[in-house]
């Protein structure tokens, strides 16, 4: 029951901030991009940019992490080190990324308990972690879009488990615009747009529209 009263304008603490939450990368590598069935491959690579952008513009702690990149499964797509090319890229053999001591290490020098994730696949290297890391108390975060599995299925059927174990699902722009949040903060206004305008699709051309058609006829 609602106490009228106590009613604030306030956020919601579970809302994702710059300051509670970490974004995790696992496995955008070329031979897991080849078996992914579930949906466009471009779309998923434009998204998965758009969600490093996005941690990079509100510098939002970043991990990098990819499996058997020198035996199987190739480098990490080139877009990640070039919006973040301070980041160390972690490799493992594990499919399982938590039960990696240097990953899970990583997680926990971020120091967030709000747990931003995507990856390829979606049943198996993003739903593993998942539950264990919600197992272990953290909460988190599923970027649907920016996963992948090998049919559609897989895809969803991973979802469905990970949400019914508490994760929560989410795409990139919602990511990048529940940490904007006000349209007034404007240290970060530019750079959210501009993200926008890049990896954002028909939202994106309708910020050029404003910029240009609008903002033309304003200044007139």
């Amino acid at each position: 029951m609602v106490n009228i009263a106590e009613v604030t304008p306030a956020p919601s603490p579970d809302l994702l901030t710059p300051d509670n939450c970490a974004v995790l990368f696992v496995d955008h590598q070329p031979q897991m991009f080849f078996g992914a069935g579930s949906g466009d491959r471009t779309a998923i690579i434009n998204a998965t940019v758009g969600l490093a952008k996005a941690a990079k513009v509100f510098d939002v702690p970043v991990v990098l992490s990819t499996v058997a990149a020198e035996s199987f499964s190739g480098p990490i797509m080139p877009q990640l080190p070039d919006v973040l090319p301070e980041q160390k890229i972690i490799d493992r053999t594990t499919m399982n990324a938590w039960e990696d001591v240097a990953f899970v290490d990583a997680v926990k020098a971020t120091g967030r308990e709000k747990l931003v994730i995507a990856g390829l696949w979606t049943e198996v290297c993003v739903v593993l972690p998942v539950l264990s890391a919600l197992a272990q108390g953290y909460e988190v975060y599923v970027v649907t879009d920016a996963s992948g599995g090998v049919s559609p299925q897989a895809h969803e059927h991973a979802i469905q488990r990970m949400v019914q174990a508490g994760a929560v699902p989410v795409t990139w722009v919602q990511v990048l615009l529940e940490l904007q949040r006000d349209w007034a903060r404007g240290e970060t206004y530019e750079a959210v747009t501009g993200v926008v305008m890049e990896n954002g699709g028909a939202y994106g051309l309708g910020i050029v529209y404003a910029q240009t058609v609008i903002g033309a006829h304003a200044a007139g």
